[in-house]
């Protein structure tokens, strides 16, 4: 596979070195595009011996073979690590003022980039804004990792480990379309129900997992559609996903009515509230009108579940999940086994959740329990590894 790897001028470039040892270890043909700052940090006769090709630094240079347009159109992949904040501001305003540029804006293959920078400038509203248009273009991001940074800083924005990075980015181009001709429909998110214009009850859920799940299918060939409660605000649904906003369980509910009919696979992901107040105030309540404190009369909800699992159609593929408070995975996998075989579907993705996991988090652990009560498959990772597996349990179902 024909790769390009962008380097930027961060000192995370010296990690990149081992990135592009690992691409070539693997039979790749690595071509190195280092900018001038770049090249500050690591010299052209180190990507040359480790990529094992000639590099080229300017449009200027081969110019008879156009090269500041061919190394982007030979492409099978594009890898830009580190990224720092000024190349993601150039590929946002779709600059093309060295050898780099013109790559990115060239291709048409799959583009990684690894931001790369100290927290207050990931952070930056130009930054965010920038990363949020990069994704809505496809773009795909790894990392930043949370950890130490140059000068003694620690944060978010170090540049994510060159084995994530080429991981992630073989995903692309590797991954089986094994899902293509299938309709998928995720939920995500937590719910709130409201007790006044101002306060609701919620959940901790950021919708991560659910986003992963839709991103995940998409990537293997399904038409997805997601329905999004309210998500985290860095976690932000892939371009090519239909999105369809939720407030409530009773909006979801009603969403999940409307688009489940022609869905082939229906994965509920979303942390739903059982429960919503029964009388739900028009004005803001305040202490005054309730000295000595406050009463809320909660009405169950409807079971948005066992709803689709009884208008299910034949052929149709319904998975839950349950997150579960638990002292051992037995009790994980008992509760999970009692739900499954309550709620009549096919698959059920039991995770144990607290304070400090599950929910909240950028990994996640998954026991997938099969329609007779067995473990047909687990992964614990990132929350796009446990996306994967749990749609091979899909898979793999189907097939049954």
């Amino acid at each position: 596979m024909f790769v390009v790897v962008g380097v930027t001028g961060g000192i995370a470039a010296y990690k990149t070195v081992g990135l592009v040892r690992l691409l070539v270890k693997a039979g790749h043909d690595v071509h190195v595009v280092p900018t001038d700052d770049a090249l500050r940090f690591v010299g052209l006769p180190t990507w040359e011996a480790i990529s094992r090709n000639p590099l080229t630094t300017s449009v200027h240079e081969d110019v008879a073979r156009v090269r500041h347009v061919s190394l982007g159109q030979s492409a099978d992949l594009v890898i830009v690590a580190p990224a720092t904040a000024n190349t993601l501001a150039s590929m946002t305003a779709g600059l093309a003022s060295d050898l780099l540029g013109t790559t990115l804006l060239a291709t048409t293959a799959p583009v990684v980039v690894a931001p790369a920078m100290h927290t207050e400038m990931w952070r930056h509203p130009a930054t965010v804004h920038n990363m949020d248009v990069l994704r809505a273009r496809g773009v795909h991001v790894v990392g930043p990792a949370d950890g130490a940074l140059t000068g003694g800083d620690s944060g978010p924005g170090r540049m994510s480990e060159p084995e994530e990075i080429v991981a992630a980015a073989l995903a692309l181009v590797e991954r089986p379309r094994d899902l293509s001709g299938l309709s998928v429909l995720v939920s995500a998110g937590g719910t709130r129900e409201p007790i006044d214009p101002v306060r609701f009850l919620g959940n901790r859920s950021s919708g991560r997992q659910g986003v992963a799940i839709a991103r995940a299918a998409a990537d293997r060939g399904a038409t997805v559609t997601l329905v999004a409660a309210h998500l985290d605000a860095d976690v932000r649904p892939d371009p090519r996903v239909e999105v369809i906003s939720v407030g409530t369980a009773d909006e979801l509910g009603r969403a999940m009515d409307a688009t489940s009919p022609d869905a082939d696979v229906v994965i509920m992901a979303a942390a739903v509230a059982d429960y919503s107040v029964a009388a739900v105030s028009e004005h803001k309540l305040r202490k005054q009108d309730t000295p000595g404190g406050l009463t809320l009369e909660l009405i169950e909800n409807r079971d948005i579940v066992a709803g689709l699992v009884a208008a299910r159609r034949p052929g149709q593929t319904i998975v839950a999940f349950a997150a579960e408070t638990v002292d051992s995975q037995d009790e994980l996998l008992e509760r999970a086994r009692a739900k499954a075989a309550r709620k009549g579907v096919d698959l059920l993705a039991a995770n144990a959740v607290g304070w400090t996991s599950g929910f909240e988090t950028a990994d996640n652990a998954l026991k997938i329990i099969g329609r007779d009560g067995e473990v047909v498959g687990e992964a614990a990772g990132s929350k796009a590894e446990t996306a994967d597996a749990l749609l091979d349990a899909v898979l793999a179902a189907r097939w049954r």
